[in-house]
Parts: C-alpha cells; sequence; structure tokens
C-alpha cells in the first residue's frame, strides 16, 4: 500500500512532464523573428495531441513577406487552424486572420486592411520595379484572403480601390457580413488530461 501510494504521489509531482500542455500560437509582429517563433510553436503544437490549433493575433501588422511565410506554415499544418482576435488584427494581421479555418472576432475588435506597402527609394526604374511588386503583392494577398473566406477572387481587392486605397476598418459585425469573420465571440478553449498507468 505504502509503495502505490508513494508510486501515485510520484506521477502527480511529474503531471507536466509527462503530458505535453497544448500550445497557443501568439501572433503580435510579422519580422523575421516574429515568423520564426510562428514556425516553431506551430510544429509544437502538431505533437502535443491537441485537435486543433488556436491562433490568437494581436498586432498593427508588418511584413507582407513575414506574412506569406506564416501563411505557408499554416497551409501546411496538418490539424485544423482556428483564429482568434480579442483587440485587433491590422494589415498582415488581418491577413493572416483571414486564413483561419474558423475565424473569430472578440465584438469590439477591429481588424483592418489596406494596400501591402514597401518602400526602398532608389533610381525611377528601381521605383517602377517596387511597384511592380506592390501589384504583385496585392493581388495575391488579397486572392488568398478571398479564396479562404469563400469570396470571388477580386471581391477585397475591388472593395479597396472603391475606397480609394485608403485603411479599411471593420468591426466584428463588418467582418462577418464580408465573410473574412466567422464567428462573434471568444472562444472558450478547455483541456481533458486523462494519465492511466498499472503496475504488475
Amino acid at each position: 500500500m505504502f509503495k502505490k501510494l508513494l508510486v501515485d504521489s510520484v506521477i502527480r509531482a511529474k503531471h507536466n512532464e509527462l503530458i505535453d500542455q497544448p500550445v497557443i500560437v501568439v501572433v503580435t509582429t510579422f519580422d523575421d523573428n516574429g515568423v520564426r517563433i510562428f514556425r516553431e510553436d506551430m510544429e509544437k503544437a502538431h505533437h502535443t495531441g491537441q485537435p486543433l490549433i488556436p491562433v490568437l493575433i494581436d498586432s498593427y501588422g508588418g511584413s507582407v513577406y513575414g506574412c506569406l511565410s506564416m501563411i505557408n506554415y499554416l497551409k501546411k499544418a496538418s490539424l485544423p487552424v482556428h483564429t482568434i482576435v480579442t483587440g485587433k488584427a491590422m494589415s498582415a494581421g488581418a491577413i493572416l486572420f483571414g486564413m483561419g479555418k474558423t475565424r473569430w472576432m472578440a465584438e469590439h475588435a477591429t481588424l483592418m486592411l489596406h494596400d501591402a506597402a514597401t518602400w526602398t527609394g532608389g533610381k525611377i526604374e528601381e521605383v517602377k520595379s517596387d511597384a511592380k511588386e506592390l501589384e504583385r503583392l496585392n493581388k495575391l494577398i488579397f486572392s488568398l484572403l478571398a479564396e479562404n473566406c469563400g469570396q470571388q477572387t477580386d471581391y477585397f481587392d475591388k472593395i479597396i480601390h472603391e475606397k480609394g486605397h485608403a485603411d479599411w476598418f471593420l468591426t466584428s459585425k463588418e467582418a462577418k457580413k464580408h465573410k473574412i469573420c466567422t464567428n462573434i465571440g471568444v472562444p472558450e478553449m478547455t483541456a481533458t488530461i486523462r494519465v492511466t498507468y498499472s503496475f504488475a
């Protein structure tokens, strides 16, 4: 009896070492370091036994190339990815949010979409080259967003053009109207952990 109690206490003490805790991927930046953390957290989430990957986004945006890297990792995921915004997801953050399978937005959260932007300066031919690349990036990010949200390929591109290419801020209700958001609210995440062991 004493031996069994001793074994029980050791297993309870080692609980966190025996079971991998579920991973919530948090995105705040889209620079190289942000992409690295995103990739590492996505990989960890695939090895915990969790049935889905929550991606919590709270960001003013950043590099469109960093966003595209994250989208590539998201598309390769073998588990369903659910994106969540409780405060803000702007620019690259809004695009990444729109790539989730289920997209949760808190009632008073804000999305913001706009054209891709970059500026390197330089000679006139370099400026022309930059402009051409920006056009390519715009078509790419807005078509990816439209495809995942069940809209026509040029749906968001047209709206941005109609708004004079100004920043487009959306409430949760507006985001749901345009199918960027699928659910208004914040999901509850619970984990049930069970350890079964026996000794002969």
